[in-house]
């Protein structure tokens, strides 16, 4: 047996389909804090059983079903019960019996309260499990603070407008693991030709040396399921082939932590949205304020042209060793060297630029975002590479 997915993942999406996207989860989730003693699975599924019925603009209804763990969520059911992941997964697909067995028989031990982050299904769901009410998307501490990602959404663009960004370009990745949105504005440039001026693009063919402009930008980063930290980041993006760079010393971090939350389902009050909403406005105009600004790009560039320069003389070697440090998989490598070979420029910011080249042509939205966090550190590795 397969965990569940989620059906509306995007990448590189508009941001009215974002927001349906997230709309269509908002009316779907719902949240519940259960001891885990009264907590059990049957047939690798979550029972849910004796809950309150709610009375919405649908009718009344009840959070009562079987649930099946997403890949997160049953992430987390390893991590809160301290049972190996690689186990429980081999468990689910080749033994769910013992999965069964293996969790029931720690939330049995357990004096624990967990909140569980659930979506029901309806007509238009898809890829959850037959005869199921939806799927469990996490499994987290019930001290867990909730930062919904329409929430951020509408509070990231209510920040944008506050301060002042008419037109920016934005692009979104949602999967069960995290929202990521990228914003940029094509009136803040910079001039970066010592980084650009080997460099051709492999998607255009134009030359950095030609065109040596990169933009300002900043991504929101938010998870909902336990996958990190609420974040701002500044990124600077290449005009010649939009490969996004992530000064990721420089993020905003929000963790998900605060108050022991009470058993039963969970009813987020108009003063916590409003506290969330008021925090990410905040904190977006103040990225629009430190990170669109021509001279704070400048400056960022400086300091990767520091460590650009340097030459690669074993391509293969090089990025071989940056794959591995990084925790990339071969099929990653495969790809960054194809694109270092293409791109031309044989440096670290060579590898630089193959890395986050090479981020753009993956459809998995989550190794799309930690390929491209890890890009500069994988230069400033490739350039002390001796």
């Amino acid at each position: 047996m397969t965990t569940a997915a989620i059906s509306d993942h995007l990448r590189n999406s508009e941001l009215g389909t974002l927001a349906r996207a997230l709309e269509s989860q908002r009316t779907r989730s719902v949240d519940l804090v259960v001891p885990a003693q009264q907590l059990r699975v049957d047939q690798g599924h979550f029972v849910i059983e004796g809950t309150e019925p709610q009375i919405t603009e649908d009718g009344v209804t009840t959070a009562d079903g079987l649930y099946t763990p997403t890949l997160v969520g049953d992430e987390g059911v390893a991590a809160k019960l301290d049972i190996p992941v690689k186990y429980l997964r081999r468990l689910r697909c080749e033994h769910v019996d013992l999965y069964d067995k293996n969790v029931n028989g720690w939330l049995e031990r357990s004096d624990k309260s967990y909140l569980l982050r659930m979506l029901r299904s309806d007509d238009e769901t898809r890829n959850i499990v037959e005869g199921t009410a939806g799927v469990m998307r996490a499994f987290l501490s019930s001290s867990y603070r909730v930062i919904d990602n329409f929430d951020v959404l509408l509070a990231a663009l209510a920040g944008l407008q506050q301060a002042g960004v008419a037109t920016p370009k934005i692009s979104a990745d949602l999967t069960d693991r995290r929202m990521v949105v990228r914003v940029q504005s094509t009136d803040v440039a910079a001039r970066a030709p010592e980084l650009l001026k080997d460099y051709r693009s492999p998607f255009t063919g134009q030359t950095g040396a030609d065109n040596p402009i990169v933009w300002a930008g900043f991504e929101i980063a938010n998870s909902e399921t336990g996958g990190g930290a609420f974040t701002i980041t500044p990124r600077i993006v290449v005009e010649i082939c939009t490969n996004g760079m992530k000064m990721t010393r420089d993020a905003m971090r929000e963790v998900h932590l605060g108050g022991r939350m009470d058993e039963g389902v969970v009813r987020w009050s108009e003063a916590t949205a409003r506290k969330n909403l008021e925090l990410v406005t905040s904190q977006t105009a103040d990225a629009v304020a430190t990170f669109m600004d021509a001279d704070y790009v400048q400056a960022k560039v400086a300091e990767l042209e520091r460590s650009a320069g340097a030459k690669v003389t074993d391509p293969q070697q090089t990025i071989a060793t940056v794959s591995k440090r990084l925790g990339f998989t071969q099929d990653q490598q495969t790809s960054i060297l194809s694109h270092f070979i293409r791109g031309a420029d044989v440096s670290a910011g060579g590898v630089l630029h193959a890395i986050t080249a090479t981020a753009q042509t993956l459809d998995d939205g989550d190794a799309a975002y930690d390929m491209e966090s890890k890009a500069v550190a994988a230069m400033e590795l490739a350039a002390s590479i001796r």
